[in-house]
């Protein structure tokens, strides 16, 4: 079986880490191979051998692989989005950064991950994801994203007035700092730390939510994901931001956009029994008595 690892940065504390998850891949006959520019990060850092190979793209990936590894934390996982695409090659998220919701493999877990993967002794969790339409490219075509996608001003502190339509039918003028969009997967994100409610990974909905609106009783809405959510911008700056996940791009009031569910989606593994409503408590702290 072949396996990708991706990474961001190494830091000095997980090098023993890192090394024990590629002698557990090696020992178990995994084929291996590292995104390029992770292998520079740990190529002085780790003993990989001779059989570790590397890849650079999706292209080079996308037929052949069983899995890929994230190391890192929620983040880096987004990150493996434009290199997984519409492959279906599942991701182990590893978590080796702070919160972890998405990487919910831990550290002390490494041993079991790299067993189960092995044996396929793990669950799979299928997230939606949701696709940008625009009459200008964007995002070098990898235009979907896994948590949201949301406009913002820019340069400026005005705020922006976003027309936001619903199956052609308009929905809202929003006088606000920005607009989220957000999956299931990511309303436990950016749209829960502007007041959006917590959905469940299954729910067929995305949340609407507004980022400093000026009027106080535009709340976040939630719509089913077979709709269409088109939007029209303006504002006292001729440019805007828009972004898909972590990634971003520069707009002007000429771009016409529009949000849909993706028509694949992507595959989490999970190596514990965890469900949803644990991860919630144990992750965000939902529902503790913090009266103690």
């Amino acid at each position: 079986m072949q396996v990708a690892v991706y990474g961001r940065l190494i830091q000095p504390e997980d090098i023993p880490l890192v090394q024990n998850l590629f002698n557990l891949l090696i020992d178990c006959r995994f084929e291996v191979s590292v995104h390029a520019r992770y292998h520079e990060q740990i190529k002085n850092k780790i003993s990989l051998g001779t059989k570790v190979k590397n890849f650079k793209t999706h292209e080079d990936i996308k037929d052949d692989f069983d899995y890929l590894i994230s190391l890192g934390g929620d983040g880096t996982i987004l990150d493996t989005l434009p290199l997984v695409r519409n492959s279906n090659i599942p991701i182990l998220g590893i978590n080796t950064g702070r919160l972890g919701f998405l990487s919910s493999t831990g550290k002390e877990d490494i041993e079991d991950a790299v067993d189960a993967l092995k044996n396929k002794t793990y669950k799979i969790d299928k997230r939606t994801l949701l696709h940008l339409d625009s009459n200008k490219p964007l995002f070098g075509g990898v235009n979907y994203a896994l948590n949201e996608f949301s406009i913002h001003k820019k340069d400026t502190s005005a705020m922006i007035n976003i027309h936001t339509y619903i199956n052609g039918e308009l929905l809202n003028s929003y006088w606000a700092d920005g607009l989220i969009i957000a999956t299931p997967t990511g309303s436990t994100g950016y749209s829960l730390s502007c007041g959006g409610p917590i959905i469940f990974p299954t729910s067929e909905n995305f949340v609407i939510t507004p980022v400093a609106p000026h009027n106080l009783n535009v709340r976040p809405i939630i719509v089913s994901n077979d709709s269409v959510l088109s939007f029209a911008v303006e504002g006292r700056n001729e440019n805007f931001l828009c972004t898909l996940d972590s990634r971003y791009e520069t707009i002007d009031a000429a771009f016409q956009l529009a949000v849909r569910k993706e028509g694949f989606t992507v595959s989490l593994l999970r190596i514990k029994d965890d469900n949803y409503l644990n991860t919630i408590r144990t992750k965000l702290g939902w529902g503790a008595d913090l009266r103690n």
